[in-house]
């Protein structure tokens, strides 16, 4: 590329623009033109991403030039980027990748970014929807199934998230004496992604006659990461099951199929998504782990706009997980 992108990110102070800032500061093909808070503004953008100290001089902004940048990013909360959008008229010229959950459903000419699924349609798209954390982990879980019509008549799933999956704002429950050495369950068979999960799959499957999908998500007592376990009734065999998961994601860039048992520290700090496939009886077991802020938001959110701008999906983002 002859020129950098040129990057705005929209609502600046939150864990998943931190982790889009700290990204982008060092990919090869992007400058950052301005980071926009209303409630940060003026500030050093250090001051509330600690761990970018010494990385960028950066100050909050309160202005949001787009006609100046190639590509927006909307970290806000949901409900905020239509909000955003009364206030501010998009140019024609400009790439919107979305991080909230308005325009998931592919509403107004949005494409959902999930790359193992919409490669393509996402490299020709000018407007992107990013897709849910939970739904990210679930949906690579399912997604060779919902193709082949081989779930059973329901599907259960239990998936575990740390606690930067509620957001930087504090709350009772992310609060670290009532967080550490604890677990929960919350929004049991409810959660907000199910609709998302549930919609794409039958997408994916070509099909309304979709099975049940039990979810029951659950608080971990860690900072960041989803592990989901799904199981299902299905004919195949082990070695069939792993053949099938190996061959849809054999040109994925991030997501790989393990033949052994996975953890979640595989993954965290990075924007890797790890499946692993058993057979129990007649049940089939699917494991999921991902980095809630990484695949899960930001470093899918970057993967998408190399995708969109012509680049190799792994640019900028060949990080190094945590495991200890």
């Amino acid at each position: 590329m002859e020129r950098k992108i040129k990057a705005g990110i929209i609502g600046g102070a939150g864990y998943t623009a931190g982790e889009l800032i700290r990204i982008l500061i060092n990919h090869p093909c992007v400058d950052i033109s301005f980071v926009h808070s209303t409630s940060q503004s003026g500030l050093p953008i250090s001051d509330i991403h600690e761990s970018l100290a010494g990385e960028t001089d950066m100050m909050f902004s309160a202005e949001a030039d787009l006609t100046a940048i190639d590509v927006v990013f909307l970290c806000m909360g949901h409900g905020k980027s239509r909000e955003f959008w009364t206030n501010y008229s998009r140019p024609e010229h400009l790439k919107v990748i979305d991080l909230s959950q308005d325009y998931r459903d592919e509403s107004e000419g949005y494409v959902y970014g999930l790359p193992e699924w919409q490669r393509e349609r996402i490299k020709a798209t000018s407007l992107l929807a990013n897709p849910g954390c939970f739904a990210t982990a679930i949906q690579l879980a399912l997604l060779p199934l919902a193709q082949a019509k081989l779930s059973g008549n329901e599907i259960n799933i239990t998936a575990i998230t740390g606690s930067t999956g509620a957001g930087v704002k504090p709350g009772a429950t992310t609060h670290f004496s009532w967080r550490n050495d604890n677990i929960s369950v919350y929004k049991a068979f409810e959660h907000q992604h199910l609709k998302e999960i549930c919609r794409n799959l039958s997408r994916l499957s070509r099909t309304a006659d979709m099975p049940a999908i039990n979810f029951v998500p659950m608080r971990g007592d860690f900072a960041r990461g989803i592990f989901a376990s799904c199981f299902t009734d299905c004919s195949l065999s082990e070695e069939e099951a792993v053949a099938l998961y190996k061959g849809f994601y054999r040109d994925a860039a991030f997501t790989v199929v393990s033949d052994r048992n996975i953890n979640l520290k595989q993954v965290t700090n990075t924007n890797k998504a790890i499946v692993h496939v058993e057979k129990h009886g007649g049940k089939l077991l699917v494991l999921s782990a991902i980095d809630n802020l990484l695949k899960g938001a930001s470093g899918q959110a970057v993967q998408n706009m190399n995708l969109m701008f012509g680049l190799d999906e792994y640019t900028g983002l060949r990080l190094k997980g945590n495991a200890f």
